[in-house]
């Protein structure tokens, strides 16, 4: 019986203060000092008893597994153990929430939720752009074309170093590794240029919907490229043209052909002129990391 305590313990704890609000020198605390003994746990230094965090919690979890009981496992465990990095409209670090908070139309709306993420843009030698299809399973616009890979970075030490956005750089290292297979050793992070930010609204469904602060970070790199099904649907690479008539067929309806709505508003807005600077070795002369774009 102790040791299902302990059990229980460890699990709820993980649930416990999703939301933490915190100035943004501070880092996450350690997940090794989350507990102290079998009957109590610390959270910023602060003891909470076993069984007022047993009486407080027991329903937590017990609703966390029953929401959304037809939600993909894969997609399920990541919705509820990421932790997102949320922030003002100036980028700046305010607390963080799981991934399926930051993600509910109805909390974005009620809550103003934005969360800080990255938007991927591979090139390889012959300047082709690799885009993927998000899978059928993902939460959030499945079965969408977006660019090479679109995620966020956790609240983590490595992922939260604001100086030259290393820690998003972290984050895209490790997201291309899990969704596209991408080896790190194929895209270091020095290799990766911060070109801009931008900051956008999205609805995806009535329940479901993007509120980011969205880097947008380009590498020029031939990559060994292995997808993961429970990410990835497809890849391609385009060349402009390609990605061209992927546009027309997108507003013409062809082929339920959709785009994700943060790629469109790179596309429309800076890609095409971002693209000539990739051919041109350039890229530095476009980077603008003062400005926050919000585009609608």
């Amino acid at each position: 019986m102790r040791m299902a305590q302990s059990l229980i313990v460890v699990t709820l704890s993980r649930q416990v203060f999703k939301r933490t609000t915190f100035f943004s020198h501070s880092l996450p605390p350690s997940s090794s000092s989350s507990l102290r003994s079998p009957f109590s746990f610390v959270f910023f230094n602060r003891k909470i008893p076993l069984a007022a965090s047993l009486s407080s919690q027991a329903t937590m979890g017990e609703t966390t597994l029953a929401v959304d009981p037809g939600m993909d496992a894969v997609q399920r465990r990541l919705m509820f153990e990421d932790e997102c990095i949320l922030v003002d409209e100036n980028d700046r670090v305010v607390g963080h929430d799981s991934k399926y908070n930051c993600h509910l139309m109805e909390k974005i709306e009620s809550e103003n939720l934005l969360h800080r993420a990255f938007s991927v843009f591979l090139f390889n030698s012959k300047y082709e752009l690799l885009l993927q299809q998000r899978s059928a399973t993902k939460v959030t616009f499945p079965l969408v074309w977006t660019n090479t890979c679109c995620s966020h970075p956790l609240y983590r030490e490595s992922e939260l170093i604001p100086e030259n956005a290393l820690g998003v750089r972290n984050a895209a290292q490790r997201k291309l590794l899990d969704e596209l297979g991408i080896p790190a050793q194929d895209v270091p992070v020095d290799q990766f240029t911060p070109l801009g930010r931008i900051l956008y609204k999205a609805p995806s469904d009535g329940k479901w919907g993007e509120h980011e602060l969205d880097y947008l970070l380009f590498i020029v790199r031939d990559v060994n490229v292995n997808p993961n099904p429970d990410e990835v649907a497809d890849i391609k690479y385009v060349n402009r043209d390609q990605l061209k008539e992927l546009l027309r067929k997108a507003d013409a309806g062809e082929e339920g052909l959709k785009l994700s709505p943060w790629f469109r508003l790179v596309v429309d807005n800076f890609l095409f002129k971002w693209w000539d600077h990739v051919e041109r070795g350039t890229l530095g002369e476009v980077i603008d990391m003062k400005t926050i774009h919000k585009l609608k």
